[in-house]
């Protein structure tokens, strides 16, 4: 009896990597937070941010402790709790940000508590119902992944996990060995934020990164100009997250101003690095 071989179906984020390798293109990964400054203004947001490069999406769901955040993110997360916008209408965004945009990998980056609080599974396949592709679950250990790896598997998504420069070499193998899409460096210890201090050992973790794993790695914290981008490639980073920066100029926009001043900003980042 003959038994057939299963191949892995690439993913989008595979697909994404795949084609900026060949292009010799870096990724740009832009954030925000669901629901923020308000459901209709965050789907202006994705459009833009489409238009001006993004690669992949990270979208956040609004929090109560979010304490990897630094202040803008905690103020944004506060405002969407107390319009009442809850993960269930974060989903149904979600939705529509997939309807508008199928092919754009996207991942959701969520404290813990919200998917115990639904439910490992149940949250796993909303969240893929959604149209989301992998998950980063910044509170969540390496020793934890075991606890929510079946329900990732079972229901297509992908781990993105964090590293850092004290991140050992035996933890970052473990960790890379866990996780799918990309592996999420900062480029600082602390929180999120446009302050701009990188610690000098971000190039041996990129490139320990590379030894351990064939995982593409990005970069992220502090990265909020041209010459952030610039450095980060030039050190082996396969891409940026630019999260506390471009929400920052989105807030500085009036509520019915048009979104290109953010277009331009993400094109000035996306645009090819020359080798």
């Amino acid at each position: 009896m003959s038994t057939l071989k299963q191949t892995k179906t690439p993913s989008r984020y595979d697909d994404l990597f795949a084609r900026l390798k060949q292009e010799k293109r870096h990724a740009l990964i832009p954030f925000t937070l669901l629901g923020w400054p308000t459901p209709q203004r965050c789907l202006e947001t994705i459009d833009a941010f489409v238009a001006g490069g993004a690669s992949a999406l990270e979208l956040g769901l609004a929090f109560s402790d979010p304490v990897a955040d630094g202040p803008l993110i905690q103020q944004a997360g506060r405002a969407v709790l107390e319009a009442g916008f809850n993960v269930d209408q974060a989903l149904n965004l979600l939705k529509q940000i997939r309807q508008n945009y199928p092919h754009i990998p996207i991942s959701l980056l969520v404290y813990y508590n919200l998917v115990l609080v639904r439910g490992i599974d149940r949250f796993c396949q909303d969240i893929a119902e959604a149209g989301a592709d992998g998950l980063l679950i910044a509170d969540l250990p390496v020793e934890g992944i075991a606890e929510i790896k079946p329900a990732l598997e079972k229901h297509g998504l992908q781990l993105t996990s964090i590293i850092s420069t004290r991140t050992t070499p035996d933890r970052l193998q473990h960790i890379a060995a866990q996780s799918g899409g990309f592996l999420y460096a900062v480029s600082r210890l602390g929180i999120t934020g446009v302050e701009e201090r990188y610690d000098q050992a971000l190039g041996n973790l990129l490139t320990q990164a590379r030894q351990c794993s064939d995982l593409p790695v990005c970069v992220g914290f502090g990265i909020s100009k041209r010459a952030h981008v610039e450095t980060m490639i030039a050190l082996g980073a396969d891409g940026v997250i630019v999260g506390s920066a471009v929400m920052a100029k989105i807030q500085e926009l009036a509520p019915d101003e048009p979104m290109e001043p953010i277009q331009r900003y993400l094109q000035a980042l996306s645009s090819p690095i020359n080798p």
